[in-house]
């Protein structure tokens, strides 16, 4: 209880509310378990947000640069 009040100060009191509850659920209680959970919480997507990982890109990709200075079939050498 001790780190909660003091992440209070530093966080919303209801987040520091909703990560003991989310801590309690998941019976998560060890040294520095709760500024984890509400680290992640805060880096967590928002509703709308996209962000990149492994699986799923943001980015065009660079195949198109594959095909620079190559010759078209059309262009006549």
């Amino acid at each position: 209880m001790t780190e909660a009040l003091a992440l209070a100060k530093l966080f919303d009191p209801v987040e520091v509310d909703w990560a003991l509850g989310h801590a309690a659920v998941h019976g998560r209680f060890a040294e520095a378990d709760l500024s984890s959970i509400l680290d992640h919480h805060a880096r967590a997507p928002k509703a709308g947000e996209h962000r990149a990982s492994e699986d799923r890109s943001l980015t065009q990709g660079t195949s198109a640069w594959a095909r620079l200075g190559q010759h078209s079939k059309d262009e006549a050498l």
